[in-house]
């Protein structure tokens, strides 16, 4: 296992002025890293319980990582379609997970031959993650844009992004469930305060939204890949519109909500992010980093960068862990790929 640099940068900024770039910061602290495990197959999410990683791969196995990797099956009632950017995608445990062995998953699948994506409920089973209830099903997909994250928020419900299958009007049809955010109970029921009456669409206008995080207010943030740049961090309030396809980046239009921050004509491809200390950590895919973004001033940060394609992020006390998508056909990678890297933060 290597050891390779890392960057991490707390940097205090001017006051916040949505989408304005100008204050932009590349600063370097050296803090001490290492690669936690190798060989991942393009995993997508990292969970953790009592101490042991479980990772999704988006072949379609959950990697076990405690000090050496094993992979456990997944037994669904349909099988993972892994194809473009679909597969074994989001996964979220339980809050009573030791003791339940209770997990929510999202995968994309096929359906005469349309591709598909769902929500499900799984139990880990002498090593087998098997399906107990289907959540929700019929999720528009596509090779391209299928959303895939799943969190348990603050308020103990499930929030699950989904992209807009390629489709960019179905972003703005409210009775799709295509270029959303979403919103369930842990039996898949619609929350009764649900923005929308019997619908699950909590925020509506997304592009391919991949990251959630809340901050210490329990504030949702969501982070969004754009069309040929235009890149978003964007603030998530019950019932907005985020603009997609209609505006991007800068653009206004009424009752579209901007975003916190845009990359303009840079790329970040944002992904998997975490909340600590009044920002945003970001992994980004094509930017090959991972970012800081202020939420207290206004200022994007380069925190590390060399190690290639960031997928998602897990932050406990003193660590922030990474793992890399170099081997998911748009990376360069070397032997050891894909990775899980720890940096310490203290």
């Amino acid at each position: 296992m290597g050891v390779i640099g890392v960057f991490l940068i707390l940097v205090a900024c001017s006051s916040h002025e949505p989408n304005d770039r100008s204050d932009e910061h590349v600063a370097e602290e050296n803090h001490a890293e290492e690669t936690f495990i190798e060989n991942l197959d393009v995993p997508w999410e990292i969970t953790r319980s009592e101490g042991t990683f479980y990772l999704t791969e988006r072949s379609g196995m959950v990697a076990n990582v405690t000090n050496r990797l094993e992979r456990q099956s997944v037994q669904l009632s349909k099988a993972i379609h892994s194809e473009g950017e679909g597969g074994l995608l989001g996964l979220a445990l339980a809050e009573d997970f030791p003791e339940s062995q209770t997990a929510f998953l999202y995968h994309t699948y096929l359906e005469d031959s349309k591709t598909l994506n769902r929500v499900v409920k799984v139990e880990l089973i002498e090593g087998v993650w098997t399906e107990t209830d289907e959540l929700l099903s019929n999720i528009p997909g596509s090779q391209f844009h299928n959303g895939g994250r799943v969190k348990l928020g603050p308020d103990g419900m499930l929030y699950i992004t989904t992209g807009d299958a390629g489709e960019p009007d179905l972003a703005q049809n409210k009775e799709s469930l295509a270029g959303k955010i979403l919103r369930m109970d842990l039996e898949g029921n619609v929350p009764e305060d649900n923005p929308f009456k019997d619908s699950y669409v909590y925020s509506y206008g997304h592009r391919n939204p991949q990251g959630l995080a809340w901050n210490d207010e329990g504030q949702l943030f969501s982070s969004e890949h754009g069309q040929s740049a235009h890149d978003e961090i964007n603030q998530i309030d019950p019932g907005n519109n985020y603009g997609w396809p209609v505006i991007e980046g800068d653009e206004v239009a009424d009752g579209m909500t901007q975003p916190l921050y845009h990359s303009g004509n840079d790329t970040w491809a944002p992904s998997g992010m975490v909340f600590w200390n009044d920002q945003l950590y970001v992994a980004c895919l094509r930017g090959e980093a991972i970012r800081s973004f202020q939420l207290k001033g206004q200022g994007t940060t380069v925190v590390k960068e060399g190690i290639g394609r960031v997928r998602s992020l897990f932050l406990d006390e003193e660590n922030l862990y990474a793992i890399t998508n170099n081997k998911d056909g748009r990376g360069d990678p070397v032997k050891e790929d894909d990775r899980m890297i720890k940096v310490n933060v203290e």
